[in-house]
């Protein structure tokens, strides 16, 4: 029994190793090319070593799940082409004695997506969040990109072109008065970017400025005139301190979360934002274990040799658990609905269906 076991078992962490490297690569490649685009403009590689290891954690929790789901379509999906499950049951080997091994690999699992999702994932989340915008700051040049548009607090920013020094050249600035309204523009020939980090400022410093000034409520213009040279300044540290002190609940602990949701009951407020933060989170750490219910007996029926149906059946399986979720979570503005509680049919489903399909097919 124990050779079993260990056959099925190997073959298992084998498709589930190869499927958590492919799909950790693919999901963090869209965060990483922007951090490698600072890196070419300058920034440390240490900033990008850092980013990768904030972000993974996060990226495990939708990755563990999802490669659970390859390993058991695979693996059960050849078994069961080459008769083997039906020569192990002839053997008196039944199906929950060739699942053991497997279903405590994914228990265990289940156990690591919880603390990932509930206790170490969502503050190194908010960490690679703060990184990447030091990691800007620190390398301005890298916010300025022609065909961009830079919004600095209440400035709108627009550029032509850029020279291999850092020189923008074709400055357009707008100083926003209202929602699509501005108070005045400025268009500069070139401009330089200068940062102090003691003191957290960001410095724009544009030459041969025309400024044109409007009134509030009308489209003319009530003074213009040709400067020199011009100075914005941006006041990052300010900023960025008051992201330090608003935390969002998607980047808190589970004890501060908690905390959160016990003190805006206190103070008569709706909780159900936070309420589906919570839940999301419990209910992602513990998909592995529904993929496996419902991937194994779906591995079986199937009956198929070839890769290429094991991997369609997962990603259509996986996507629309976790596009269920998500969408759950966006009713948040809407607590007539119950989306904290409503996030919970997925996992509902998938392990429902999967354990009858299991108990079927374990009484033929």
């Amino acid at each position: 029994m124990s050779i079993l076991n260990w056959y099925v078992l190997r073959g298992f962490l084998l498709a589930f190793f190869m499927a958590i490297g492919i799909l950790t690569f693919g999901m963090t490649g869209a965060n990483l090319i922007k951090v490698l685009d600072l890196v070419s403009e300058g920034a440390s590689v240490w900033a990008f070593v850092q980013f990768v290891f904030y972000i993974l954690p996060i990226v495990l929790t939708f990755t563990v799940p999802w490669a659970v789901m390859v390993a058991v379509m695979l693996v059960f999906g050849r078994l069961s082409a080459d008769s083997e499950i039906t020569a192990m049951r002839a053997c008196g080997v039944s199906i929950l004695q060739i699942m053991a091994p497997i279903m405590l690999i994914t228990a265990l699992l289940t156990g690591l997506c919880i603390y990932l999702q509930v206790e170490l994932g969502p503050p190194l989340q908010g960490k690679a969040r703060s990184l990447l915008k030091n990691a800007v700051l620190e390398q301005p040049q890298a916010l300025f990109e022609p065909g961009r548009q830079i919004n600095l607090q209440n400035t709108l920013i627009f550029i032509n072109d850029k020279e291999p020094s850092g020189r923008l050249r074709g400055v357009d600035l707008y100083v926003l008065s209202g929602i699509n309204t501005y108070s005045q523009n400025i268009s500069a020939a070139y401009g330089d970017v200068k940062t102090d980090e003691k003191k957290k400022l960001l410095t724009i410093v544009l030459y041969d400025c025309m400024i044109d000034n409007k009134q509030a409520g009308s489209t003319g213009s009530v003074g213009r005139f040709f400067s020199k040279r011009f100075e914005f300044t941006y006041d990052y540290g300010t900023v960025s301190n008051a992201a330090i002190v608003g935390v969002k609940p998607k980047y808190m602990r589970i004890s501060d979360l908690l905390g959160r949701i016990r003190m805006t009951k206190a103070l008569n407020r709706s909780t159900t934002e936070l309420e589906v933060e919570l839940n999301s989170r419990i209910a992602f750490a513990l998909s592995p274990i529904a993929f496996l219910l419902l991937g194994l007996p779906l591995a079986i029926r199937t009956n198929r040799r070839e890769t290429s149906v094991g991997l369609f059946l997962s990603v259509i399986l996986a996507g629309g658990f976790f596009f269920s979720i998500i969408l759950c979570e966006s009713l948040y503005h809407h607590p007539q609905f119950y989306p904290q509680y409503l996030l919970w049919l997925p996992n509902i489903i998938f392990q429902t269906l999967g354990a009858i399909l299991t108990w079927r097919i374990s009484r033929r």
